[in-house]
């Protein structure tokens, strides 16, 4: 792991680079919230999209970020977790 960890790091003194990674966090942030969440749980995608309705392949594609989930998909995500969902605006200054 090290050597990627060395290339992410060389990569991340682009200025350009680091400006596209920094603008696709929030993507990122949404990916790993929706597989923590439902790992947390020992939920299969499967079993996931038997409690929401939403088509295992449609959960497949929000997690591997081929497709971007609306708030109303995030919300049937998280009901059928038994979580709510809260989404933050967080002051750049505090990160």
């Amino acid at each position: 792991m090290r050597k990627f960890d060395d290339f992410f790091d060389e990569q991340m003194k682009d200025p350009e680079f680091k400006t596209e990674y920094n603008n696709l966090q929030p993507e990122f942030d949404v990916i790993r919230a929706i597989i923590d969440a439902r790992t947390n749980q020992n939920l299969t995608q499967k079993q996931l999209s038997e409690k929401t309705g939403i088509n295992q392949a449609d959960i497949s594609k929000l997690e591997n970020g081929t497709r971007n989930p609306t708030i109303n998909l995030l919300k049937r995500l998280a009901d059928g977790m038994d979580m709510i969902l809260k989404i933050e605006f967080i002051p750049k200054k505090s990160l």
